[in-house]
């Protein structure tokens, strides 16, 4: 195809020829790629190690409602994903390993990946912890049942006891009181219950260091002790016991607490 250029009087026209050129195309990976871009709700996505996920996705990323299931530890996770991460509630389980059957390990809140807000943890039938989470650790209120029968209810921080708390024993005693880094820490109360006494006073990392020992529902106790406390009379008994647990708070203000690590 040829296109004719006017030109002015007394010259010649000339012919030129139209030049054409290819249409662009994009290389065959660019459209196979925009077919493999995963959004909305997909069937069962295979990967690579064995693991699938069947659910909702956005921009190539499992995001909403799936389900998460990995080959190696055969855990199922079910429930909210956000950007790839398990992000909101979900229930996360394994396969029991004489049944076969699956059995809830933790339900609640999650957030980029770990347990974050309230949920229950369950570590065996008789032992769980329901309550707060942080960063994938005991954080906040909760309470922990644990195998042995005992019961702790109260502040947790980084996994352990900490702030205030009541611990419960199976034989019934309890404590009351602070706790630090997993131990009796500070002012408490222990009510002895099986021999009918109560110690209060100040606790270092569980010993109790400053305090009084008094009869408490001693008639009523299974296995009282044989004589009853004496009492012993002294000028000014709140007032030393102040002094005394006084000088513990300014020592341990001084002293950083430590903790022993295997």
């Amino acid at each position: 195809m040829c296109k004719t250029m006017s030109l002015p009087s007394g010259h010649r026209a000339i012919k030129m020829p139209l030049e054409k050129f290819p249409r662009r195309v994009e290389p065959p990976w660019k459209e196979w790629d925009k077919k493999a871009q995963k959004a909305g709700l997909r069937h069962t996505v295979y990967e690579v190690n064995g693991d699938q996920y069947t659910g909702e996705w956005l921009d190539n990323l499992k995001h909403g409602k799936g389900t998460q299931t990995w080959k190696s530890s055969k855990a199922i996770y079910d429930g909210d994903w956000k950007k790839g991460k398990r992000c909101g509630f979900g229930t996360y389980s394994l396969p029991d390993p004489v049944t076969g059957e699956y059995v809830k390990v933790y339900s609640g809140f999650w957030k980029n990946d770990k347990k974050h807000g309230y949920g229950t943890h369950f570590y065996s039938d008789k032992e769980y912890y329901e309550g707060d989470w942080k960063g994938g650790q005991r954080s906040g209120w909760g309470r922990m049942y644990f195998a042995n029968g005992d019961i702790y209810e109260g502040e947790w921080a980084e996994d352990k006891h900490s702030g205030q708390g009541l611990l419960q024993l199976a034989n019934e005693n309890r404590y009351e009181g602070s706790w630090k880094n997993g131990k009796k820490h500070g002012l408490g109360k222990f009510f002895y219950l099986n021999k009918g006494q109560l110690y209060e006073g100040f606790w270092v990392e569980d010993i109790p260091k400053s305090g009084t020992v008094v009869d408490f529902g001693r008639e009523e106790a299974p296995s009282p002790t044989v004589y009853p406390i004496p009492e012993i009379k002294v000028a000014d008994p709140e007032g030393i016991l102040a002094t005394a647990q006084t000088d513990l708070l300014n020592k341990q203000d001084q002293t950083p607490f430590k903790v022993e690590t295997p």
